[in-house]
């Protein structure tokens, strides 16, 4: 007999992950880096083995993918001064200096990792973009004699 998948499922779902696991990061970013850290690179399935568990793992990987779109949308989208300030909060949350975090994003474009696997070339080259011009915000904001 085959499962049927009810949106009434993904929906639940997506609030078990917003209540439960999103409600302790601190910011859109750190969100978006957890979701997107929650899909395997290879497949860009997602996987959660507590979500899996009270669901089923298909339902828990459309939920996760659904929440990740949703915060990505969110960030790709807002005023530019609201990604500066989301950058901040998440370099701090780091616990790392925030000039080898600097350094190594503008390198190394970490945040590549980030967009959720259906997003369009055109909304990621965007957001790219936005995060490149942040970081430069951010770096310039910094005082002089800043720590490397």
């Amino acid at each position: 007999m085959r499962t049927e998948i009810k949106r009434m499922d993904v929906e639940a779902a997506c609030e078990d992950i917003r209540s439960r696991s999103l409600a302790g990061i601190r910011g859109e970013l750190a969100r978006l880096i957890y979701l997107a850290s929650m899909r395997d690179y290879n497949t860009g399935q997602y996987y959660h083995e507590g979500l899996a568990l009270s669901f089923t793992e298909t339902v828990a990987g459309m939920a996760l993918a659904a929440c990740h779109r949703e915060i990505f949308r969110h960030l790709a989208f807002s005023p530019l001064e609201d990604l500066v300030q989301e950058l901040d909060a998440y370099l701090r949350s780091t616990h790392a200096q925030a000039r080898s975090v600097l350094d190594a994003w503008r390198k190394l474009e970490p945040y590549r990792v980030t967009i959720p696997s259906d997003c369009d070339a055109l909304s990621a080259e965007f957001f790219f973009s936005n995060l490149r011009i942040a970081l430069a915000i951010l770096e310039a904001r910094q005082p002089a004699g800043w720590s490397s």
